[in-house]
């Protein structure tokens, strides 16, 4: 059973320069379909402790804890009179206190990969597994939370590795890890993965990374989210003692695909459920729409048409 999650935000945020100067682009607010305006880690957050998660990780570069801290404490009581007017924000406010009571912090010193970053949260995670998802996506189950599915899809492959994994173009390819596979006769939303590729090359990728039901040209990538073994860290911690790095850093992806080698692992195809990536100024701007969901857009396009 998974207990515990790991959110990374000590990236530098250069892609959204200069508005990240300003703010960490966790931080940056989206819409939601009831119309209230949070941060993105704040969804994170609440959609894991709404996923039954007791304690959350967020790796951090130093000091930033403090950035998180003010924020979930909330306004101070004057501001917070403001807001007895409109329960539901005052609500936020109660669930804001609640929630920091569950966080914790890991600081990445310096900034090696993505698989470092992660490698932070050993000490948290203590030898038990962890969901980690990515700081720059949002997440939404057509019937249930997309957390959910992947914790238990975790339970029912005996406690391995498994990634969360949606449907893919070759012009996607670039972005994301990305997985052969053979799907299981019983289950053919999980796939017994054979082998991780990160952003594969279009002619590797129709070599070497096919999974079965799909069509040409069409790929299983990281959605955002995997359900971790413990042994991930084991992986990472001889990545690092050995120096293995790829384009200078310590790549996740790559400790995925040796803990695949030597333990087995599975991927979980999200069907019913839809990734929001934040994580470029291009990605903000067409998934905050796509977020706030049909009745939020009509009311945007309806205010902002003329004639």
């Amino acid at each position: 059973m998974i207990r515990k999650a790991v959110i990374p935000i000590a990236g530098l945020g250069t892609r959204f320069f200069p508005a990240s100067h300003a703010y960490k682009k966790e931080f940056f607010p989206v819409v939601a379909p009831d119309g209230i305006a949070r941060p993105l880690l704040h969804y994170q957050i609440m959609n894991l402790l709404d996923a039954g998660i007791a304690q959350i990780c967020i790796i951090v570069r130093s000091g930033e804890e403090k950035l998180v801290v003010d924020y979930f404490q909330g306004p101070d009581e004057a501001y917070r009179a403001r807001l007895e007017s409109s329960p539901q924000l005052l609500g936020e406010v109660e669930r804001m206190r609640e929630a920091l009571e569950r966080i914790t912090f890991a600081v990445q010193a310096t900034q090696e990969g993505f698989g470092h970053a992660v490698y932070a949260s050993r000490v948290f995670a203590n030898g038990e597994p962890i969901l980690l998802c990515l700081g720059d996506h949002l997440f939404r189950g057509k019937r249930e939370s997309c957390h959910v599915r992947l914790m238990r899809a975790f339970e029912r492959c005996g406690g391995k590795t498994v990634s969360a994994v949606n449907r893919i173009r070759v012009a996607e390819l670039k972005g994301y890890g990305t997985i052969a596979g053979k799907r299981l006769a019983n289950a053919p939303e999980l796939i017994e993965v054979t082998r991780i590729i990160e952003k594969p090359s279009i002619e590797i990728a129709r070599e070497q990374l096919r999974v079965d039901g799909l069509g040409d040209d069409e790929f299983l990538g990281w959605f955002g989210m995997h359900a971790l073994a413990p042994s991930i860290f084991d992986v990472l911690a001889e990545m690092i003692a050995r120096d293995i790095r790829h384009k200078g850093e310590f790549q996740l992806t790559h400790a995925q695909e040796l803990q695949r080698a030597r333990e087995g692992y599975f991927a979980l195809e999200m069907i019913e459920g839809t990734r929001f990536d934040f994580g470029t100024p291009q990605d903000f701007a067409a998934s905050i729409v796509e977020f706030a969901g049909e009745e939020m857009k009509d009311k945007f396009f309806h205010r902002s048409s003329f004639g």
